[in-house]
């Protein structure tokens, strides 16, 4: 592709190319790649002055750049092409799509699927080998089920959803249009509900559901628990990654995101726009606000206001975190100068 065609197909009009487009200056994009890894005849991107010192070390023939006229001035002078945007890091992730497609399969069912005569099924769907579609499930037109997915019966799947190899979706779950559900997540399993006696654990039947809203993308080996009553909810355009485990009752807001192994236990209540970093854990009942940020490891025991980026066990805002955190890396010296004092006044 010439990188005059890449400009057309990302919107030419909205971007500023350094370089008039005569031959030399309009070369072949074969692909993209990181950029300090890239090669010659890729493209890449530089998010902001921070990255500026791989511009000179990179080999990728052409750039996104931030609105940097520095940055611009420089990969003129280098010879690398290059567009402008106020968000690189967005716009080049458009670029991949442009060369490179998910696998999808063509519409079809496997002869060795097993299809419940009550299940409704839509058009152009694709079902993998071994999938089994339990009774009266409905699964809406362009789905893509692929090899050994098992769901339960009552679930309802939207419109271009796909669920990813061996993913298993429990009874009455419904799962909205353009979700992502991928390998090994299961979706609506039963809750962790026992009730302490003198005699021990006594079950609690989990009878409630589990609902996935509009283009919500859950990872690998994910968790997301049905609960005794009533029903677990995960916001549209929610997205979460591997190994998270999402307890019985929680409503997720949207547009959220959740780094791997975050967990939450029962009945937490999640705002819209909430981040929550690498195994980030949430007590029960606890209650998230509009916007909020976890950052990794971080331990809620409380509720978190809007907008407030917390840190540590127990969470506290991050601004109190990182002045913790300085006065504990002098801990040791601190130490020294106390039993100093002590020695000097001689201090039980």
């Amino acid at each position: 592709m010439k990188f005059s065609e890449l400009l057309e197909e990302l919107g030419k009009g909205e971007y500023h190319n350094s370089l008039p487009l005569a031959p030399h200056c309009n070369p072949n994009i074969t692909g993209v790649a990181a950029i300090d890894q890239a090669v010659s005849g890729t493209l890449s991107y530089i998010e902001g002055a921070k990255y500026a010192k791989f511009l000179t070390q990179t080999a990728a023939t052409a750039l996104i750049l931030p609105l940097d006229e520095t940055l611009q001035k420089t990969a003129l002078d280098l010879g690398i092409a290059w567009l402008a945007t106020d968000s690189p890091r967005q716009l080049f992730a458009q670029s991949i799509s442009l060369f490179y497609q998910p696998f999808h399969p063509e519409p079809g069912i496997h002869p060795t699927a097993i299809i419940a005569d009550s299940a409704v099924v839509g058009k152009n769907v694709y079902m993998g080998a071994n999938v089994v579609i339990q009774e009266r499930v409905k699964i809406g037109d362009r789905a893509c089920i692929h090899p050994n997915v098992v769901v339960y019966p009552d679930v309802e799947i939207g419109h271009s959803t796909i669920l990813h190899a061996n993913c298993t979706i429990h009874e009455r779950t419904r799962i909205g249009a353009h979700c992502v559900i991928h390998s090994g997540a299961v979706i609506g399993a039963e809750g962790f509900g026992f009730v302490p006696t003198p005699q021990g654990w006594v079950k609690m039947e989990q009878s409630g559901c589990t609902v996935l809203e509009d283009g919500v993308e859950v990872g690998c080996n994910s968790n997301i628990d049905r609960p005794a009553v009533g029903e677990t909810r995960i916001g549209s355009h929610t997205k979460i990654d591997n190994l998270v485990q999402i307890g019985h009752g929680c409503q997720v807001g949207s547009y959220c995101a959740f780094a791997a192994q975050v967990g939450l236990a029962g009945r937490v209540t999640i705002s819209n726009q909430v981040m929550l970093g690498g195994q980030v854990g949430i007590a029960n009942e606890a209650k998230i606000g509009d916007g909020a940020i976890a950052t990794a490891q971080t331990g809620i025991l409380h509720d978190v206001p809007a907008g407030e980026i917390v840190s540590g066990t127990p969470a506290v805002p991050h601004k109190l975190y990182l002045k913790a955190s300085a006065i504990t890396a002098r801990l040791p010296e601190m130490y020294q100068l106390l039993k100093q004092i002590k020695n000097k006044f001689k201090f039980m």
